[in-house]
């Protein structure tokens, strides 16, 4: 297998001459609705003899979101190529348009195997955002952009960039040092969500349950205070964990229940112990409920939710936030077979809680609900799962936003700013009691469906059934885990969608002074 391209990212200042800078590409901001263009951009237009002014006559470039063009340059220009990155327009810019527009160049300057880039996005935005958010925002932009799975081509690279050099430049060393810090922490959330879409984009005969824990237990191996603990079929056994054994029955790989605790070291003392429990289903067929074949192969990413706990975990150690975090990720293959469970089939899972069966392929609440009874035992204040849950999410939401769901208004409103500050969009809904009365069955405490209408909140409110009094949220990633096919911005296949929001989470947390 061969490496995924390999971003090596900085800031630095530079001479005066931003212009004449040696590059691969510059890449430059255009806002569409500012009729005189800034400093830089005026400057690069005049050594390329009025080449930028031309385009926008033409109509060719207007400065639209998630547009772009190249103008090429000459001996007066220290770039090869100048890239003209749209930001739309400038009342309604956000640092998503920032991070957008830096995945865009990075993506670009991948085609155009454009080895080395410079980077003066921000020149165009004056004095609209912090510095060091920008910063931040530029570079997940850029490993998100630059990002290609590509692990298991073994032919037919054309030369494929095996790096890709990127540099934040600035004449002023003050705004540097400030893009500087952003930068390095947008580095940190960049790599860890490529690792996070490298694990999610491997296919179910590499990534089983037993190969995640090996990934885990080698994660934690690399981390400074962090742990990691695997149960095995027998363990899960012991512990009376129904649900995934369940779940696992049918698939000759049997399932797993890993756990990375990171410890945040005496500055914790004080903060509240996050539980982070994501589904990681390696491949879901559905079972004996099984799904139509058509984009089966997608359901190699029914992990994504497990995955992005998994990188949250490398971030948050990396970034040494003073917190103290589990990452608790259920595993199992969905399989049909001779020892599948069965619709009809009573299942008692690690709370105690009964649960009728009623549809195999609703698996993932299966598997969460024993996390989550697990999260509660080790005393967690607050508690959020992460899933590729429910179809019914999709609908609600297409494949814009998350959903959200939870039982305490501060930490929804917590993780609605992280959404903000991350830009992985995310919308609230609701799982209350009315839900919960669909979920209640006639032979069990719960069956694992409810009705027709309103899935996402129906399993929501499943899943609230395990956490008691503990602060909680659920985020439904179905159809934010995945691209099926290419945008401006970025390559087909998984986002690693979470990686970005729980970190940023859990950053705002440790700057918070309270406890909650």
């Amino acid at each position: 297998m061969k490496e995924i391209i390999n971003v090596d990212l900085k800031a630095r200042t530079i001479g005066a001459d931003v212009v004449g800078w040696k590059t691969d590409m510059l890449v430059v901001g255009c806002f569409s609705d500012q009729k005189r263009a800034d400093d830089l951009v005026r400057e690069l237009d005049r050594r390329v003899g009025g080449a930028i002014d031309r385009l926008r006559l033409l109509g060719d470039f207007e400065g639209k979101d998630e547009s772009s063009a190249i103008v090429y340059g000459n001996r007066k220009t220290g770039a090869g190529r100048i890239l003209l990155v749209g930001l739309g327009e400038k009342k309604k810019a956000t640092l998503d348009t920032v991070r957008k527009a830096a995945a865009i160049a990075a993506k670009k300057a991948v085609k155009l195997k454009a080895g080395n880039v410079g980077l003066a996005l921000h020149r165009a935005l004056g004095g609209q955002f912090d510095l060091e958010a920008v910063g931040r925002a530029i570079a997940e932009g850029a490993y998100f952009g630059s990002y290609r799975y590509d692990e298991y081509v073994t032919g037919g690279e054309n030369g494929r960039l095996k790096s890709l050099k990127v540099t934040v430049i600035d004449p002023d060393s003050v705004k540097i040092k400030r893009l500087g810090k952003g930068v390095a922490d947008g580095v940190v959330l960049g790599g860890a969500q490529s690792y996070a879409r490298t694990l999610a984009n491997r296919p179910g005969n590499v990534i089983s349950p037993a190969a995640l824990a090996m990934e885990a237990k080698k994660l934690a191996r690399g981390l400074k205070n962090v742990t990691c603990t695997v149960f095995d079929e027998r363990q899960l056994k012991a512990k009376g964990m129904g649900g995934i054994l369940a779940v696992g029955s049918g698939s000759k790989n049997a399932p797993r229940f890993i756990v990375l605790k990171y410890n945040g070291g005496p500055k914790a003392a004080g903060k509240p112990t996050v539980a982070l429990v994501g589904k990681a289903i390696t491949f879901d067929s559905g079972g004996l409920s099984i799904k139509p074949a058509s984009d089966m192969d997608q359901m190699k990413l029914d992990k994504s939710g497990g995955i992005a706990v998994l990188a949250t975990i490398r971030a948050i150690a990396e970034l040494k936030l003073p917190l103290n975090v589990y990452a608790i990720m259920p595993s199992a293959e969905n399989m049909p077979g001779g020892s599948s469970y069965r619709p009809g089939d009573i299942v008692t899972t690690y709370s105690g809680k009964t649960v009728e069966v009623l549809n195999t392929d609703a698996e993932g609440r299966m598997i969460l609900c024993d996390g989550l009874a697990w999260a509660v035992k080790q005393k967690c204040d607050i508690i959020i799962d992460i899933a590729t849950l429910t179809g019914a999410c999709m609908v609600a939401l297409g494949n814009y936003k998350a959903g959200l769901f939870g039982n305490d208004d501060k930490l929804i409103e917590q993780l609605q700013k992280a959404s903000d500050d991350s830009g992985e969009k995310v919308w609230h809904m609701p799982s209350g009691d009315e839900y919960a009365k669909e979920m209640k069955s006639k032979i069990a405490d719960l069956r694992n469906i409810g009705g027709k209408w309103g899935g996402a909140c129906t399993a929501a409110a499943f899943l609230r059934q395990f956490v008691g009094d503990t602060a909680w949220a659920h985020l439904d990633i179905a159809g934010m885990d995945i691209l099926t096919k290419p945008t401006e911005s970025a390559g087909e296949g998984s986002t690693g969608f979470g990686v970005r929001l729980l970190t940023t989470y859990l950053i705002n947390m440790a700057e918070r002074p309270t406890k909650r």
